[in-house]
Order: C-alpha cells, then structure tokens, then sequence
C-alpha cells in the first residue's frame, strides 16, 4: 500500500513529508493503522544526530496508538481489530530479561537503533529506498508494519489518542518515580525538567503520595503546568531551590531527585545530587548524546551521605502489564493524559510541533490521524 511518512534525510535537517509503500506484514509482523503520535523530545535526538539511527532514510515517531488492520502468519499477541498501544521497547516475554520482570531491557530491543524488522529486512521504502524506523515503529504515518512484540492490546473504551501517549512519556515519567526512586508516601522529590516525561514524573510522584513535589524548569510555561499536574513547589533552577529546600524539609533535603530534563549534561547529575540528603535517590531518565563520556559528581558525598544514582529507561516498566495499569488509573480519574495534549497537528505540521516544543509551548504535541 502507499501512503505518507515523515523522514529524515540528513541529520540536522526538517523532517521532510514523503510517499510511503508499505509492503504487508510478515511472520510475526502487524499492520497497524494509527490514530495519533505523540511528538517526543527523542524523536528531536534522532534528528540531530544524538541518537543516530544505523542508515537514512529514517522515519520518525515512537509514540503511538491505533488498530490492528492486519496481521501476518503466526501473529499470537494480538488480533485483527484489536486496539493497542505500541511500547517503544519490544516486550517479546520470552527472552530471559522479560522473563525476570525486565520488559523495558527486553533483548529485542538491541534493534532500536538499527530500525529493522527483526529479520533484518525492511517494510518501508521511500524514494525506492529502505527506510528505518525510529524504535522499530516509525509512527510518523497513518500506517506502519511493526513486530507484534511492539503490540500492547488495550481496552476498545480507552480514546486512541491518549493511548497514545502512554507508549513512551506517560509510562517513562510515572515510572521514573514510582518504581526507577521507589518514590514512597510522604517522600518530598524533586523533578528537574518538565515536558513530556517530566510532568508524568511529577505525576507519579503525586500518585505514590509525595508530600512535596519541587518542579525545576526555566521555562515559565512549563512551571505552570507542573503545578497542574501535582507539584507543590515550582522554581527556575537548582540555586533557587536549594535555596528554600532546607527550610521546607527541616534540613533533610528531597529523599528522591528524578532528572527528565530534555538533554542530560555533565553537570545535571551533579546538580541532582546536590537536592538529595542521606541515603537519597537519583533517578536518571533523561538521555545524552550516545558519544558523551563525562560527568560531575560529589563523589563524597555520594560515599559518606549513602547516595545513590539510577539508570532508568522507560521508567523500569513492563509495558504489558503497566499499559493497561495507567490506562485504568486514567478510566478513575487519577493519572491526566487529556491535559497532557497542548496542541494537536496534522502530519504536514510535524516540523511546527517540534518548534513549538523548542519553544517550550506545550507540554506534549500530537498529531492526529483520525
């Protein structure tokens, strides 16, 4: 089938749209006809060469919802019809990571940058070339061919377009403090950075029951909407909060720092570590250029105070199990996925989106299919 796809040609460079064919799926393999895709700081990564995808031409977008149209030979986790997310890390369940609770370190996951069917194969073809895809999913088209690994079956009720949201940010964000901090009831936390990922920190934080939830942006805009989404305290930067965060904890400082700023820098573990006191946690989600080496660190206070730095992707979570587990909290009330949305855009307006977060305009943009 044809249809359209935004791609990148050279790093540094617009997404360009262009005519996709699509070949059908194979063994395994799931034609999906999407709803939405959220507009995600990685894709920005990709485009500028942090995280380089194997080869170009790539096609863009990782966060996404829509349908199962078709399904190829020996395709068992889902079926024709059926709604579902796609998780940007594979959740095959049977190598020895998902089998350990470990769905995000899933092995098929080594394919992220290579962007092709597990067979090492391409369904994609633009200009008469193989396109990769970013994650394996390329949802910066109204259809795309994916393995069914990448298929969260989900609730018919549940709106696509939220969904959506929830095969990257939302789950990365909640589960960076709810299972990467073990964020617990009465904990005071700092998320520094908020966008997409961090207002769903801020977020997972609220749901665990932090007392106090300290908000650090620049970002005016981005200030404000992590008051709505559960923060108590807001401040532009580190040296501002270390300023008030004494007094606010009787000299304790946070027990848990979350770090989902847009770029991870040198310095930003440091600055973390330094919001922290005795035995506190920092969560780092945030990525950096995949060439980047060095860090700052208190390295005695990270001995004598017992503090600790986590790696964290995708929030540690289990998208088979922790999908359908946020999609519930969404159906109660509890976790907001319709004010995450800031905007909405068409495809031809995937450029304006990501300009638009640049200039710390929404929180998450997505662009409708439907």
């Amino acid at each position: 089938m044809k249809t359209a796809a935004a791609v990148l040609w050279e790093y540094g460079k617009d997404w360009q749209i262009e005519e996709l064919e699509l070949d059908e799926p194979r063994e395994g393999e799931v034609l999906i006809r999407l709803a939405a895709s959220g507009l995600c700081h990685s894709d920005e990564h990709v485009r500028v060469g942090d995280l380089p995808l194997e080869a170009l031409p790539g096609i863009g977008g990782h966060e996404g919802a829509g349908i199962v149209e078709r399904a190829g030979p020996n395709v068992t986790k889902v079926r024709e019809g059926d709604h579902v997310v796609l998780s940007f890390i594979p959740a095959c369940g049977e190598c020895a990571w998902c089998a350990e609770g470990h769905q995000n370190l899933c092995d098929e996951g080594a394919g992220l940058s290579v962007g092709l069917q597990r067979d090492g194969t391409s369904r994609h073809h633009v200009r008469g070339a193989d396109a990769r895809l970013m994650c394996m999913l390329g949802t910066f088209s109204p259809y795309t061919v994916v393995s069914q690994s990448s298929a969260i079956r989900i609730d018919d009720d549940i709106p696509l377009d939220k969904a959506a949201l929830v095969g990257c940010g939302v789950t990365t964000g909640w589960g960076t403090a709810v299972y990467g901090a073990q964020v617990r009831a009465g904990d005071t936390v700092v998320v520094l950075g908020i966008g997409g990922v961090g207002a769903n920190a801020v977020q997972g934080a609220r749901i665990a029951g932090a007392t106090k939830i300290i908000a650090i942006d620049p970002a005016e805009f981005n200030r404000e909407q992590a008051r709505h989404f559960g923060a108590t305290h807001t401040f532009a930067s580190t040296k501002d909060a270390l300023a008030v965060l004494p007094d606010l904890t009787r000299g304790r400082l946070a027990d848990k720092a979350l770090i989902t700023v847009d770029t991870a820098t040198p310095t930003i573990i440091a600055d973390a570590l330094s919001l922290v006191g005795k035995l506190g946690v920092v969560a780092l989600t945030s990525l950096a250029p995949v060439t980047a080496r060095q860090v700052e660190l208190p390295m005695f206070e990270l001995t004598a105070w017992e503090k600790r730095i986590v790696g964290c992707l995708f929030g540690h979570a289990n998208p088979r199990a922790d999908v359908p587990r946020l999609l519930e909290l969404y159906r109660q009330g509890d976790l907001l996925l319709d004010d995450l949305v800031t905007r909405t855009y068409t495809l031809d307006e995937v450029n304006d989106g990501y300009q638009d977060m640049r200039n710390h305009r929404t929180i998450r943009g997505v662009i409708r299919y439907e």
